[in-house]
Protein backbone atom coordinates (compact mmCIF):
# COMPACT_ATOMS: atom_id res chain seq x y z
CA UNK A 1 0.00 0.00 0.00
CA UNK A 2 1.34 3.06 -0.49
CA UNK A 3 1.70 6.14 1.75
CA UNK A 4 -1.28 8.71 0.02
CA UNK A 5 -3.42 5.49 -0.31
CA UNK A 6 -3.03 4.62 3.54
CA UNK A 7 -3.31 8.07 4.52
CA UNK A 8 -6.36 8.28 2.71
CA UNK A 9 -7.44 5.14 5.00
CA UNK A 10 -6.82 6.62 7.82
CA UNK A 11 -7.98 10.19 7.15
CA UNK A 12 -11.76 8.40 5.78
CA UNK A 13 -13.63 6.07 8.64
CA UNK A 14 -14.28 2.91 6.61
CA UNK A 15 -17.62 3.48 6.89
CA UNK A 16 -17.87 6.69 4.82
CA UNK A 17 -15.59 4.50 2.09
CA UNK A 18 -18.15 2.48 2.06
CA UNK A 19 -20.79 4.58 1.80
CA UNK A 20 -19.19 6.65 -1.01
CA UNK A 21 -18.73 2.97 -3.03
CA UNK A 22 -21.95 1.89 -2.61
CA UNK A 23 -23.62 5.74 -4.00
CA UNK A 24 -21.23 5.36 -6.87
CA UNK A 25 -22.34 2.02 -7.44
CA UNK A 26 -26.11 2.52 -7.76
CA UNK A 27 -25.00 5.56 -9.79
CA UNK A 28 -23.35 3.30 -12.20
CA UNK A 29 -25.85 0.83 -12.02
CA UNK A 30 -28.99 3.70 -13.05
CA UNK A 31 -26.60 4.92 -15.87
CA UNK A 32 -26.42 8.03 -14.41
CA UNK A 33 -23.98 10.65 -15.28
CA UNK A 34 -22.08 12.13 -12.07
CA UNK A 35 -22.96 15.96 -13.73
CA UNK A 36 -27.08 14.59 -13.45
CA UNK A 37 -26.59 13.30 -10.45
CA UNK A 38 -24.89 15.91 -8.77
CA UNK A 39 -27.92 18.60 -10.58
CA UNK A 40 -30.26 16.30 -9.13
CA UNK A 41 -29.42 16.03 -5.74
CA UNK A 42 -28.78 20.20 -5.84
CA UNK A 43 -24.60 19.73 -5.30
CA UNK A 44 -21.58 20.44 -7.03
CA UNK A 45 -19.84 17.60 -9.29
CA UNK A 46 -16.84 18.28 -7.11
CA UNK A 47 -18.98 17.83 -3.99
CA UNK A 48 -20.70 14.59 -5.45
CA UNK A 49 -17.11 13.43 -6.10
CA UNK A 50 -15.75 13.70 -2.87
CA UNK A 51 -18.46 11.83 -1.38
CA UNK A 52 -18.29 9.24 -3.90
CA UNK A 53 -14.41 9.00 -2.33
CA UNK A 54 -16.12 9.17 0.85
CA UNK A 55 -14.61 12.46 2.55
CA UNK A 56 -15.66 13.04 5.90
CA UNK A 57 -15.47 16.92 5.62
CA UNK A 58 -18.76 16.76 3.06
CA UNK A 59 -21.84 17.68 5.01
CA UNK A 60 -23.92 14.90 6.31
CA UNK A 61 -26.85 16.67 4.24
CA UNK A 62 -24.93 16.60 0.91
CA UNK A 63 -24.54 12.67 1.29
CA UNK A 64 -28.56 12.23 2.22
CA UNK A 65 -29.63 14.57 -0.97
CA UNK A 66 -27.03 12.13 -2.82
CA UNK A 67 -28.84 9.40 -1.58
CA UNK A 68 -32.44 10.38 -2.05
CA UNK A 69 -31.55 11.40 -5.52
CA UNK A 70 -30.62 7.71 -6.25
CA UNK A 71 -33.29 5.79 -4.33
CA UNK A 72 -31.03 5.35 -1.91
CA UNK A 73 -32.50 4.98 1.70
CA UNK A 74 -29.54 6.05 4.75
CA UNK A 75 -30.60 4.48 8.39
CA UNK A 76 -28.71 4.43 11.16
CA UNK A 77 -28.59 0.74 12.71
CA UNK A 78 -26.70 -0.19 15.91
CA UNK A 79 -23.66 -3.00 14.60
CA UNK A 80 -24.94 -6.14 14.92
CA UNK A 81 -28.30 -5.26 15.60
CA UNK A 82 -30.90 -7.93 14.52
CA UNK A 83 -32.27 -4.87 11.43
CA UNK A 84 -28.54 -5.09 10.18
CA UNK A 85 -28.23 -8.82 10.31
CA UNK A 86 -32.17 -9.27 8.49
CA UNK A 87 -30.78 -6.29 5.88
CA UNK A 88 -27.74 -8.78 4.89
CA UNK A 89 -30.07 -11.76 4.48
CA UNK A 90 -32.20 -9.87 2.45
CA UNK A 91 -29.77 -8.65 0.11
CA UNK A 92 -28.26 -12.14 -0.33
CA UNK A 93 -32.14 -13.21 -0.88
CA UNK A 94 -32.55 -10.39 -3.61
CA UNK A 95 -29.41 -11.10 -5.21
CA UNK A 96 -31.06 -14.79 -5.58
CA UNK A 97 -34.37 -13.43 -6.72
CA UNK A 98 -35.79 -13.40 -10.12
CA UNK A 99 -36.04 -9.72 -10.05
CA UNK A 100 -34.40 -8.72 -13.30
CA UNK A 101 -34.61 -5.49 -15.30
CA UNK A 102 -37.55 -5.89 -17.22
CA UNK A 103 -39.76 -2.44 -17.25
CA UNK A 104 -38.45 -0.43 -20.54
CA UNK A 105 -38.62 3.50 -19.67
CA UNK A 106 -39.84 4.44 -23.32
CA UNK A 107 -43.30 2.45 -22.66
CA UNK A 108 -44.32 4.93 -19.56
CA UNK A 109 -44.35 8.03 -20.44
CA UNK A 110 -44.59 9.28 -17.39
CA UNK A 111 -41.46 7.27 -16.13
CA UNK A 112 -39.93 8.41 -19.11
CA UNK A 113 -40.53 11.92 -18.22
CA UNK A 114 -39.18 11.71 -14.51
CA UNK A 115 -36.39 9.47 -15.44
CA UNK A 116 -35.41 12.25 -18.10
CA UNK A 117 -31.35 11.42 -16.54
CA UNK A 118 -31.56 7.59 -18.38
CA UNK A 119 -31.55 6.31 -21.87
CA UNK A 120 -35.18 5.27 -22.61
CA UNK A 121 -34.36 1.90 -23.75
CA UNK A 122 -33.18 1.44 -20.37
CA UNK A 123 -34.56 -1.58 -18.64
CA UNK A 124 -35.88 -1.32 -14.75
CA UNK A 125 -36.44 -3.44 -11.79
CA UNK A 126 -39.81 -3.06 -10.44
CA UNK A 127 -37.99 -1.54 -6.85
CA UNK A 128 -35.98 1.14 -9.35
CA UNK A 129 -39.21 2.01 -11.13
CA UNK A 130 -41.29 2.59 -7.59
CA UNK A 131 -38.01 4.76 -6.84
CA UNK A 132 -38.33 6.96 -9.30
CA UNK A 133 -42.19 6.92 -9.12
CA UNK A 134 -41.73 7.97 -5.36
CA UNK A 135 -38.72 10.06 -5.40
CA UNK A 136 -40.59 12.03 -8.00
CA UNK A 137 -43.96 11.93 -7.55
CA UNK A 138 -44.72 15.65 -7.19
CA UNK A 139 -43.93 15.69 -10.86
CA UNK A 140 -46.22 13.14 -12.04
CA UNK A 141 -49.29 14.23 -14.07
CA UNK A 142 -52.08 11.81 -12.83
CA UNK A 143 -54.09 13.12 -15.81
CA UNK A 144 -51.44 11.95 -18.33
CA UNK A 145 -50.96 8.33 -16.76
CA UNK A 146 -52.20 6.21 -20.08
CA UNK A 147 -53.68 2.80 -19.19
CA UNK A 148 -50.92 0.51 -19.73
CA UNK A 149 -48.67 2.72 -17.06
CA UNK A 150 -51.90 2.49 -14.56
CA UNK A 151 -51.14 -1.10 -14.53
CA UNK A 152 -48.30 -1.25 -14.01
CA UNK A 153 -48.63 1.23 -11.45
CA UNK A 154 -51.15 -0.38 -10.18
CA UNK A 155 -49.19 -3.90 -10.27
CA UNK A 156 -45.90 -1.77 -8.35
CA UNK A 157 -48.34 -1.19 -5.90
CA UNK A 158 -50.05 -4.76 -5.32
CA UNK A 159 -46.62 -6.45 -5.27
CA UNK A 160 -44.23 -4.23 -3.80
CA UNK A 161 -46.52 -1.36 -1.76
CA UNK A 162 -46.41 1.57 -3.49
CA UNK A 163 -49.05 3.05 -0.88
CA UNK A 164 -47.92 6.63 -0.74
CA UNK A 165 -48.58 6.65 -4.41
CA UNK A 166 -52.36 7.41 -5.64
CA UNK A 167 -53.39 5.98 -9.20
Amino acid sequence: MNIAADHEKRQNPLSLLSLGAQITARRKVLKVRALSCAGAAGISRVTLHRIEKGEPSVNVGAYLQVCEALGLHLALLPLGSQELRQGKKLKKESASNNDMPHIRIQDYPQLKALAWQLKADMLLTDDEAIGIYERNKRFLDLNQIDDQERVLMKRLIATKGMERLLV
